[in-house]
């Protein structure tokens, strides 16, 4: 079994500076506006790194190109594989992203990948119940791949981040 996912929804970079990835993102991609949440807080009841309890810090602004959705990420503190891959790599392109239709359709896509030789590397939900996972096969070149899963409030808020745009 694959992921079974349509096109990516996401594409996502961490950044040390939200302002400048912005600006060049926004000078190479006309992008007409983003939406910045600071300090977004992951807890370790809701967030794990690497199969522990999780507890860390990140700010992320988001905008969309047609029906594509832009995201950039700055660590703000704790370990994350955001911080890990600024370390690593420095910043740049960190994932792509794939939306299930449901819960169990998130449950099988994340089995799906492991069953592939995939690692989780980072799961949770985020505040306002958004599921999502990192999946990693680095021995395979693929540093990252989110699958997500969003609620309906958060489908609401991404629409107006959309709308925005127009």
């Amino acid at each position: 079994m694959s992921l079974s996912a349509e096109s990516p929804v996401q594409i996502a970079w961490v950044t040390h500076d939200l302002d400048a990835t912005e600006t060049a993102l926004t000078g190479l991609l006309g992008v007409k506006k983003w939406v910045r949440m600071p300090d977004v807080h992951f807890a370790p009841d809701s967030c794990s790194y690497y199969g522990k309890p999780a507890d860390f810090v990140a700010s992320i602004s988001l905008s969309y190109l047609g029906d594509m959705q832009l995201e950039l990420i700055q660590p703000v503190r704790g370990p994350n594989i955001y911080s890990d891959f600024l370390r690593d790599s420095g910043p740049g392109l960190h994932h792509v992203c794939f939306e299930a239709d449901n819960a169990e359709h998130f449950a099988a896509m994340v089995a799906a990948a492991t069953e592939h030789g995939a690692t989780v590397a980072q799961q949770g939900v985020m505040p306002g119940d958004m599921r999502f996972a990192y999946v990693s096969a680095r021995h395979a070149g693929v540093p990252f791949i989110e699958i997500a899963h969003t609620s309906p409030e958060i489908r609401q808020f991404f629409d107006y981040i959309k709308q925005e745009q127009q």
